[in-house]
């Protein structure tokens, strides 16, 4: 420590552990960065490290796969970027940072996959929190065992670019890469929460935060990402309908759960595959169960 006093009582009990789960920490994030670095295929399939590799695969395979999957990153992300003319001047006290694609192949159908990513570690650490706070595995138990009771619906859908739908809390811009075609070179302003950027966690889930005070559910005292509502179903039986929150995977527990679900949508639009009966949720799969004289 600076200060030379992580020897004394108040400190040394504490400090030396701390410092060593932070170099632990450190180690890792190092050797994921070079397994990605070093890796070159995935399911068999050669991953590109750069746009110009990923249209030499397509020209090499005969496909348009990788381009396929750089047109749909960009459709999705360029709201985030308010570019420039070539004489306007970027504002005073914005921080220019690099942008990056990166690339990857999808386990349940090998899609090919790209995302661009900002370079946050340019930039200054918020003081605020950074992250995105989850809803616990136990407040899901209880959650879905409350449904069973009350026989309510479950519905799921998961986001789509998710970050980008929040506005960005930093003062940043950068010059486009070759991913923009012939706006490669120009000056851009961002705008949204990119991937990669270190308050982009934070600022979603507080965009998230008022969707859901809009549409009239408050925070549970217990698990913040719980977020509750009373309701009455067409029966006059009240009860209380929940919506579960992991980043951008949303999940609804209401007596018509799939307008609640289309309600969330108008504001954050959803992989219209994700849309519906949950399948698979914080890697637990789901299934309503069924007694064995045929009643749900």
């Amino acid at each position: 420590m600076t200060c030379e006093i992580d020897h004394e009582p108040a400190f040394n009990y504490w400090v030396p552990q701390t410092l060593r789960k932070r170099d632990h920490i450190i180690s890792l994030v190092k050797q994921r960065q070079t397994r990605y670095l070093k890796k070159t295929h995935k399911f068999g399939i050669q991953v590109p490290k750069s746009v110009k590799e990923a249209y030499e695969l397509d020209q090499t395979n005969g496909n348009t796969l990788w381009a396929d999957s750089l047109t749909k990153e960009m459709k999705d992300v360029k709201v985030a970027f308010d570019i420039k003319d070539d004489d306007d001047p970027i504002p005073k006290g914005y921080k220019e940072i690099t942008c990056h694609m990166i690339f990857d192949v999808k386990m349940e159908d090998f899609r090919r996959k790209s995302r661009l990513v900002a370079g946050g570690h340019m930039t200054e650490t918020p003081k605020c929190m950074t992250y995105s706070s989850v809803v616990s595995r136990e407040t899901v138990r209880i959650a879905l065992t409350i449904a069973a009771l009350n026989d309510l619906q479950v519905k799921a859908g998961d986001i789509v670019n998710a970050y980008v739908t929040a506005p960005v809390s930093e003062k940043i811009w950068t010059v486009l890469g070759p991913e923009w075609g012939a706006q490669k070179g120009k000056r851009a302003i961002i705008v949204r929460a990119l991937y990669g950027l270190k308050s982009s966690g934070a600022a979603f889930h507080a965009h998230l935060a008022d969707c859901m005070r809009h549409l009239g559910y408050k925070a549970c005292l217990a698990d913040p990402d719980l977020w509750i509502k009373a309701e009455i179903d067409p029966d006059g039986f009240e009860y209380y309908s929940y919506i579960l929150v992991y980043v951008d995977d949303v999940l609804v527990i209401h007596h018509d759960a799939m307008k609640t679900l289309m309600r969330i949508d108008k504001y954050f639009k959803f992989k219209p595959t994700s849309i519906g009966d949950p399948d698979i949720y914080l890697g637990a799969k789901l299934k309503k169960a069924t007694c064995s004289n045929g009643v749900e």
